[in-house]
């Protein structure tokens, strides 16, 4: 069991498809969980279909949702950081990673998840796991927690291998399809609000397993 896990990432909605399941798994076997949110996705270009969000509610909308998803996971323990959207690979280093490594001092967890530093896709996304990756890398190495990255580039298994985490989530589908269906106002979730009504086989499927690479630190 994980005695503390701390998950950073960027935007509301990132834990949602790739880690909600894993969460509520950890939370099940007793461990402590702490979800750190650098932005409120507040650039986010989706309102909702049809749209019920503008450029000055979203913020507040955005904020809601992850609040939601993080009841349906039981995460209880969510810190906002504050940091601006689709900014974070020009946001100051000194600030970024200070405001991370306080978490790490005043959590000591067992366990980060993030995304991988280069291939994750969106430059936040990237960034945010940039971040993460040299905070812990400049602690000491038997100090250092694991960390676990998500990660979705094409092609990134020629980089960087197979997955070596394969978390079976089907028993946590209710939570992590709860988180899902909480952001309403992505585009994401679309799908699953819709007309059409996913199989218990084709959620199964397309959602009961969650993977993550652990960070080599060189």
């Amino acid at each position: 069991m994980e005695r503390h896990i701390l998950v950073v990432l960027p935007h509301p909605d990132d834990e949602a498809f790739s880690a909600s399941g894993t969460l509520a798994m950890h939370l099940s076997q007793g461990s402590e969980v702490t979800y750190a949110c650098l932005t409120l996705g507040e650039m986010g270009r989706n309102m909702g279909i049809p749209p019920f969000a503008n450029r000055v509610t979203l913020p507040v909308i955005r904020k809601q949702e992850l609040e939601a998803s993080c009841r349906a996971i039981g995460i209880r323990d969510i810190r906002m950081l504050g940091f601006h959207d689709k900014m974070i690979e020009f946001e100051d280093k000194v600030q970024l990673d200070g405001s991370i490594e306080a978490l790490i001092k005043e959590l000591n967890p067992s366990l980060v998840i993030t995304f991988h530093p280069t291939l994750s896709v969106h430059p936040d996304h990237n960034a945010c796991g940039a971040a993460v990756i040299r905070t812990i890398g400049k602690m000491p190495a038997d100090r250092r927690p694991t960390v676990h990255c998500m990660a979705f580039a094409n092609n990134l298994e020629q980089e960087i291998g197979k997955p070596d985490i394969m978390n079976d989530v089907k028993g946590f589908l209710k939570q992590k399809m709860a988180s899902i269906q909480a952001h309403k106002s992505q585009f994401q979730a679309a799908e699953l609000l819709g007309n059409k009504k996913l199989s218990d086989a084709e959620i199964q499927g397309r959602f009961g397993t969650e993977r993550f690479w652990t960070y080599r630190f060189t």
